[in-house]
């Protein structure tokens, strides 16, 4: 693939590819930021889950929880939950299991869901990425017409950080889709794995002839951007810039605002260091790689990214909020006017947070991770 400044000066003009290197050339590290006990909501736990995974608000407010070994519940807003039938079989295996879920942007007329997983195969596990219609009647849920619309071509190989992360563009044309290096680090930077990477499809699957390299091959057709890591936050921001999180190796979890076409340097590069202790280069040694404007060293190990909007929190409005695992916290970023990230509060809940949701009343859901873990609400 072409060095992050060749593509950048190809789109935008070569001065201004050579700014926005420059812009993002030191991040701010907010690993050693504290937890605040004092918190500024109410927490209401709504259900209990076996490993939840992700969670997704339906329009009307209803929400769609995933179970990592393969369970998807509908439940209301007080905690009635309805088992969803038809879901495909799954492998389960260490991180590998059932994952993201998200209503499409016509869901309220179609009733159509997006859903990954980790599918069997015969090399080892592969991630689908799959849509279907969310049917119901008399008390009862199943998905009909489930349909494949991606399959990671290279099974096999390692077997964790799947990603499977999913989002929509702000006009409900595209779908983005993060895919882990399944810990397989150098397969980042091959452009013609589907690993390390964030795909663009169209919402059938197709590849948009706009995509920074279509037409160079099947996985770099869907490239987007490349050089992640485990990518398990995915969201647009209000103002329509796509923003993701990873985690890092020991130290360096990254905020990275996407560029079509950038390259984030794994395993090239990291703010981090390897689990046996060597080094690896940083961002600044290798300007060719986009580096993070907002990394934590010690590392919070984000998990699930949503942007509030809503009339229950105005403070936060257009903020970014963030699971933490391993920092057991929900995380608060703004976004300044440049389009510098920084960790506004980062709130201590107590436990491993999975997935962050904000529903259309402005209530901010959270699922911990862990059997059982719990839905929680957050109110004002």
């Amino acid at each position: 693939m072409p060095s992050r400044l060749t593509l950048v000066a190809s789109l935008l003009g070569a001065g201004a590819g050579i700014a926005t290197i420059a812009a993002v050339a030191q991040g701010i590290n907010a690993g050693d930021r504290p937890a605040l006990p004092d918190l500024p909501f109410t927490v209401t736990e709504i259900a209990d889950f076996e490993a939840p995974w992700a969670v997704a608000v339906l329009p009307e407010g209803r929400l769609l929880v995933t179970e990592h070994d393969g369970r998807l519940f509908l439940v209301t807003p007080e905690g009635r939950k309805t088992e969803v039938a038809n879901v495909p079989r799954v492998q389960v295996s260490g991180q590998l299991g059932l994952h993201d879920i998200a209503p499409a942007p016509d869901y309220a007329d179609s009733g159509v869901v997006y859903l990954t997983y980790n599918a069997p195969g015969e090399d080892g596990s592969q991630i689908v990425l799959a849509r279907a219609v969310l049917r119901q009647s008399g008390g009862s849920a199943r998905l009909s017409d489930l349909t494949e619309i991606w399959r990671q071509p290279d099974g096999g190989g390692g077997g964790g950080h799947p990603g499977a992360i999913i989002a929509f563009d702000p006009a409900g044309e595209h779908i983005f889709l993060t895919v882990g290096e399944r810990t397989e680090s150098e397969t980042a930077q091959d452009p013609a794995m589907a690993r390390g990477k964030i795909l663009r499809l169209n919402l059938d699957g197709s590849a948009p002839v706009d995509n920074p390299w279509a037409g160079e091959g099947p996985v770099q057709s869907l490239t987007w951007s490349t050089g992640h890591r485990n990518p398990y936050g995915l969201a647009f921001a209000p103002d329509g810039v796509l923003w993701e999180h990873e985690m890092g190796p020991r130290g360096g979890d990254e905020f990275n605002r996407i560029e079509p076409g950038g390259n984030y340097g794994w395993s090239d590069v990291s703010e981090g260091t390897n689990y046996d202790g060597s080094a690896i280069p940083n961002h600044d040694t290798r300007p060719e790689f986009i580096a993070p404007p907002l990394y934590w060293t010690p590392v919070i190990a984000p998990s699930g990214l949503s942007f509030y909007t809503g009339a229950m929190f105005p403070d936060w409005e257009g903020s970014a909020l963030i699971g933490a695992l391993a920092g057991m916290a929900l995380v608060r970023v703004e976004i300044d006017d440049q389009g510098q990230p920084d960790e506004a509060e980062r709130f201590d809940m107590g436990t491993r947070i999975r997935d962050v949701a904000v529903a259309p009343d402005g209530a901010v859901w959270l699922i911990e991770d862990g059997d059982p873990g719990r839905l929680m609400r957050l109110t004002p």
